[in-house]
């Protein structure tokens, strides 16, 4: 009978079968996330069949002026830029969970959104000219040097003067409430032309999307993919505990301080084209985790696919909840995100994990 029976899987076999399921999800999150593309092109009110996109796309010459103008400086853009905002804000969201072990870090509620947004605030009620440069330059520059601004300000608070992770993140909910009421305070002294074009900006939207500021954020999100690709394994081990990690030979205060700069790089540049988009870099690190495991050769590129996923949903989303309005994204991904936030909030309601 014991020579009948099916020897067990050795260790290698179950590790070799537990990579390729994991490879198996990276896969599905990429067709899942190429099928939500496609239906987000083929979205929006002026009513452009899917066989005219797909010919659009492989040969725009044989189209209309009208219809080649809608597809590719109005919805290709669109629909492009919500991928890679996604990415950038889910990748962002995943390494601020996991470099200060807190669930509920991310982009959004640490405060770099809200630094972003006095920044672009400031840069409308000066009307630009304090600045030098034109809006379509004076704008996404100062938002983008809010959000680092903030995440300096915490990484000075946190390592200079020795704070644990949990002092981080009350040091980032603080950071977000003086944002806040800077905005307000920016709000109160604009203009009724100024103070229309802060709270559309703040509201989030993907309309101001062009073709520079792709190729801007897709070099960003490149750079920082690779990098942060590079260090999965040190991330990995940090993820079990810095005790850990620096038996392990982790250099842990130099890896916060390069993911901190890589969150500042992500989160900045998408927030600055785009305006404030919360949630997505809380949620889709979640997603990821609860898909992949912590294994962060797998975790980084499941939470920029699952960021670019939920991203390009919501982008699917505001333009058909209302027929012929395209919504601000940042409406829909808070309308998403705040009740997933509060089931996040539930689960860990003894205390926040250190």
């Amino acid at each position: 009978m014991n020579a009948l029976q099916t020897p067990a899987p050795s260790l290698a076999q179950r590790y070799g079968a537990q990579v390729r399921r994991r490879i198996t999800v990276l896969l599905l999150l990429l067709g899942l996330l190429l099928l939500v593309f496609a239906t987000d092109l083929g979205t929006g009110p002026a009513g452009i069949t899917w066989h005219t996109v797909w010919q659009g796309l492989h040969a725009p010459q044989q189209l209309d002026e009208g219809t080649r103008v809608i597809l590719w400086e109005l919805r290709l853009p669109y629909a492009v830029m919500a991928v890679l905002v996604g990415a950038a804000l889910g990748l962002a969201g995943a390494q601020m969970q996991t470099v200060l072990n807190n669930p509920l870090a991310s982009p959004f509620t640490l405060g770099l959104s809200a630094a972003a947004s006095v920044g672009a605030s400031l840069a409308i009620v000066t009307g630009f000219t304090a600045w030098g440069l034109g809006p379509e330059l004076a704008l996404p520059l100062c938002a983008f040097g809010g959000a680092v601004f903030a995440a300096l300000i915490i990484h000075v608070l946190a390592w200079r003067w020795g704070a644990s992770v949990n002092g981080v993140v009350l040091f980032g909910i603080a950071l977000m409430f003086s944002c806040e009421a800077l905005l307000w305070l920016l709000q109160f002294l604009a203009d009724s032309n100024a103070l229309q074009q802060i709270v559309f900006w703040s509201m989030g939207s993907l309309g101001r999307s062009t073709w520079p500021k792709i190729g801007v954020l897709t070099t960003v999100l490149l750079v920082c993919a690779l990098w942060t690709q590079s260090q999965a394994w040190s991330l990995t081990a940090l993820r079990n505990g810095e005790d850990h990690a620096r038996s392990s030979g982790v250099a842990v205060e130099r890896l916060r301080l390069e993911s901190l700069v890589r969150v500042s790089l992500l989160s900045g540049t998408a927030l600055a084209f785009v305006g404030t988009i919360g949630f997505v870099g809380l949620v889709g690190p979640h997603i990821a985790r609860l898909s992949l495991g912590e294994d962060h050769r797998f975790y980084l590129p499941a939470s920029a696919l699952a960021g670019a996923l939920m991203l390009s949903c919501a982008s699917i989303l505001s333009k058909v909840l209302l027929p012929g309005v395209v919504l601000p994204i940042g409406i829909v991904t808070a309308l998403v995100g705040v009740p997933v936030f509060m089931l996040l909030v539930l689960r860990h309601q003894g205390g926040l994990r250190t």
